[in-house]
């Protein structure tokens, strides 16, 4: 590998890029140029727990960098280290199961079927494992000062910077998609001053050896099973396999590098230094067993490395930041409070010693906002624990934009053509044992993760969930046949690499769900909703939108109301009281599933309709179901009911809130054409109360958004923005960590996702052929703003400025020949438009066309 020190003929590369479009088409408009806020996740001190430490990944290779003076550490992830193998996801005892808790339901024995009900549960899932830590040792007691570390989410690196005596020490890690790689470079601003010992580390079954070529190889496997009690999962003999290779690149006319003890490496005297990771697996896809894989992963990381190391740290950088700017710079985010809010912030300082009483901080926070110069800073240069313990006081909104912009972030650095769906914590995970197992969990939280891909203008980023729907679709069928006795294909609560199908073990309020794989379906639909890509309809969506249709379609039966059901049904992991006073969970057609179930009937006529396929036989009994389905109902005291029962609810604030699915992400309740409803759905709202788990508050934000009440969508803003001890977690309370990952607690990633889509939702909604611009503007919190990329329903591309509270002007175009965008709308106004591809609108504050030309 090329060093950096001067003897790279190509200097430092930088790539110099088309704007992107919704700059161009805001440059073309005559909008002034914004000097936008530095968006830095910003720590004043080392991490001392997982959730202090500063994420960076690359889809499949992920790190959190700890940022520590005397010794640093790399704590990482790569998206197919899993325990086990493909399974067995079907239950031959399932049917004379089924029949018997039909029957319970059919007779009222609710508490009956719940407990028969367990029988249909599967096995637990298999879980994620961490590749391990690359482990830098610099000294001990160095005292230091001037320590920085920063996530920028600008160029996706990670900064730690500091001052030994009179001598500047830096490093910077980044984790390349181009190349496959985390690269880290560490230097010192006097010559020869750097020296460190580095080493490989994984709690997994490994051994490791250096080569004289400064590597450090590290090769193991996973478990082969799930850890339980005192079992050895090592002994299993089905294991994926890997391979962790970390290359040393010292620069420095006197520096020395030395094996220690044959498992480390020893530099000595270098000027600088750059490290490269690359890592593989044995995984050759969910349906291969590991014991059969043909994949050598000691092999496949060499590959990898030998075309990362020919290229110079400064080419793979740039390739790096061309590669991630080009999907990040997509969509801009400016928030103010009016003109006296300066792009810097001016907001007040709040020190520990100013928190009001009321505030609960806990000693530990107090701590860490007690390390930075708070009256010396602007708000994007604080230390962002600070900014989150003060956002209660201050408001800012460039917290918001930062936390809008970190979940983009995320998203493209956890989820990536080619690599794994982002698990429940993306990619990022410590523990050998993680909460709930780090799986996929297909009832709220892996549907989350995704719903920032389409408005937030990353479409890319949900091609791996395509793939693994794909993989479910054939496990699936075997499930629904097996299982059920149905046709197509089914999915349940919980999912793994393997592609899991069958219900979770243990309580069917959980477990017993086989909606799971029909909400994942309507993904498809909506990809092509917002692209337009009529290929990818036809040949990825519509053959597993139909597949999910012709299980729904033999799920349902006649029930004793004149209607098709669903039964067995639940409401996920919600309980209620049936009338006998018992506790139950197991119904019939709940909202839930109803509201699912249409989405995807919608989802399979729109798109044969598209396609020339209406006169299937699927088709054609789909119309015939659709109007036997039992409509959402309104209970006694005004909500939407949740089950098919107006039954007693021993939770009335339960964290989930599924019964509202139709309003979003569902379209089957809107303001113009069902106002009882969203009226009930606000009522629902108010009684399901405003705390909860991250994605809970997130899901509430999304759904005040679709009720174009801002006031209450702010609402969940606040609730989210507040500080989370690791040292005191309360669960289900939700919230930010000091690195703004998001809480149950403890960590799941979900609502890091979910808030920059229901806060792109609070800026623009669309239909088919509607358009709505500033929906749930708080407009006494950010009275002046913009906002420019986000993607709208028909392939459009949207841009909008607002000023004193209102809208101001609104750029629109859209690449698709097929987009429907039939009205625009603005508060009281509405305004009829056709759209052509390749062509730029531009409206006023009334909705009228000013002017357009070619994008």
């Amino acid at each position: 590998m090329d060093g950096d020190d001067g003897n790279d003929a190509g200097g430092e590369w930088i790539w110099v890029r088309r704007p992107q479009e919704a700059e161009a088409a805001s440059a073309a408009a005559g909008w002034p140029v914004e000097d936008a806020r530095p968006l830095k996740v910003v720590f004043a001190s080392p991490a001392r727990y997982f959730t202090d430490a500063a994420p960076i990944g690359n889809g499949r290779l992920g790190a959190m960098v700890w940022g520590g003076v005397a010794s640093e550490r790399l704590q990482l992830n790569h998206d197919t280290l899993w325990t086990g193998g493909p399974g067995n996801y079907t239950n031959p005892k399932a049917p004379a199961v089924l029949s018997n808790v039909r029957s319970l339901v059919d007779k009222g024995q609710y508490a009956e079927a719940t407990a028969v009900a367990y029988d249909l549960s599967g096995d637990q899932t298999q879980v994620y494992q961490p590749l391990g830590d690359i482990n830098l040792a610099f000294g001990e007691d160095i005292r230091y000062t001037n320590y920085e570390r920063y996530l920028d989410l600008e160029s996706a690196t990670v900064n730690v910077t500091y001052n030994v005596g009179e001598i500047t020490y830096s490093r910077e890690h980044f984790s390349s998609y181009p190349h496959q790689v985390i690269a880290t470079k560490i230097s010192a601003d006097k010559s020869g001053a750097l020296s460190c010992t580095v080493s490989l580390a994984t709690p997994l079954d490994h051994r490791i050896r250096v080569t004289d070529a400064n590597e450090i190889i590290m090769e193991g496997s996973c478990p082969g099973e799930r850890p339980s009690g005192d079992e050895n999962a090592f002994d299993h003999p089905m294991r994926i396999r890997f391979c962790a290779i970390l290359y040393l690149q010292m620069s420095g006319a006197n520096g020395t590098v030395k094996v220690l003890n044959d498992k480390m490496l020893k530099l000595d005297g270098a000027d600088s230094v750059v490290l490269l990771l690359a890592a593989a697996t044995s995984f050759e896809g969910p349906f291969v067993q590991p014991s059969e894989s043909t994949l050598d992963p000691t092999t496949s990381a060499f590959t990898t490395l030998n075309m990362a190391r020919s290229m110079s740290y400064s080419q793979l950088k740039a390739y790096h930041m061309d590669d991630y700017q080009s999907l990040f710079q997509r969509v801009s985010l400016q928030l103010s409070r009016g003109s006296n809010d300066m792009l810097g912030g001016s907001t007040s300082a709040h020190s520990p010693d100013n928190i009001s009483q009321d505030t609960v901080v806990s000693d530990c926070a107090i701590q860490m906002a007690a390390c930075s110069r708070l009256n010396e800073l602007s708000n994007s240069e604080k230390p962002t624990v600070d900014r989150i313990v003060s956002f209660i006081h201050d408001e800012d909104p460039s917290l918001v934009e930062l936390l809008f912009q970190f979940g983009r972030y995320l998203l493209i650095s956890c989820s990536r053509p080619g690599t794994q769906i982002a698990n429940l914590q993306g990619i990022w995970s410590n523990d050998t044992k993680p909460p709930w197992d780090a799986a996929p969990h297909p009832n709220i939280n892996l549907q989350m993760n995704y719903w920032p891909s389409l408005p937030c203008n990353l479409s890319e980023c949900q091609e791996p969930l395509f793939d693994f729907i794909g993989s479910l679709s054939v496990n699936g069928a075997k499930t629904s046949k097996v299982n059920y006795g149905a046709n197509g294909w089914v999915s349940h609560q919980v999912t793994d690499l393997w592609a899991k199908t069958s219900p979770d073990a243990g309580d069917p309020s959980w477990a017993l769900w086989p909606m799971g794989g029909p909400w994942l379906a309507t993904h498809l639909w909506e990809h092509y909703s917002f692209t337009m890509d009529k290929q990818f309809l036809e040949k990825t969506a519509y053959p597993l939108l139909e597949g999910s249709a012709s299980f729904l379609l033999s799920w349902l039966i006649e029930g004793q109301r004149g209607y098709l059901e669903t039964n067995p049904s639940t409401s996920p992991e919600h309980y209620f009281i049936a009338p006998n006073g018992k506790k139950a969970c197991v119904s019939y057609s709940t909202t839930m599933d109803m509201s699912v179930i249409r989405e995807v009937f919608s989802a399979v006529l729109l798109s044969a309709d598209i396609l020339g396929k209406s006169s299937t036989d699927v088709v054609q009994r789909i119309k015939k179901a659709l109007p036997r389905l039992p409509p959402v109902q309104i209970s006694r005291d005004g909500t939407i009911m949740e089950w098919a029962q107006d039954f007693k609810d021993p939770e009335v604030q339960h964290r989930h809130v599924s019964h509202l699915f139709g309003l979003y992400p569902g379209h089957t309740m809107t303001l113009e054409q069902t106002p009882d409803l969203c009226k009930a759905v606000a009522n629902s709202l108010y009684k399901r109360g405003d705390e909860g788990p991250g994605w809970s508050t997130a899901w509430k934000m999304a759904l005040w958004a679709h009720l174009h009440n801002s006031e209450h969508a702010y609402k969940m803003i606040l609730q989210l923005i507040t500080l989370v001890d690791p040292e005191h977690e309360v669960s289900k309370e939700g919230g930010l960590y000091s690195n703004l990952f998001t809480a149950h607690p403890p960590f799941q990633i979900d609502a890091n996702f979910g808030f920059p889509a229901a806060l792109s939702e609070m800026l623009a909604q669309s239909t088919g052929s509607d358009l709505y611009l500033l929906p749930a503007l708080p407009r006494d919190k950010w009275p002046q703003g913009s906002v420019k990329g986000l993607k709208a329903r028909g392939g459009l591309t949207v841009n909008i400025c607002w000023k004193e509270g209102s809208l101001h002007e609104a750029l629109l175009w859209s690449g698709s020949s097929q987009n429907s965008l039939a009205r625009v709308h603005y508060g009281s106004h509405s305004a009829t438009i056709g759209v052509s591809p390749g062509q730029v609108y531009r409206f006023n504050s009334d909705l009228k066309c000013l002017k357009s030309w070619p994008l």
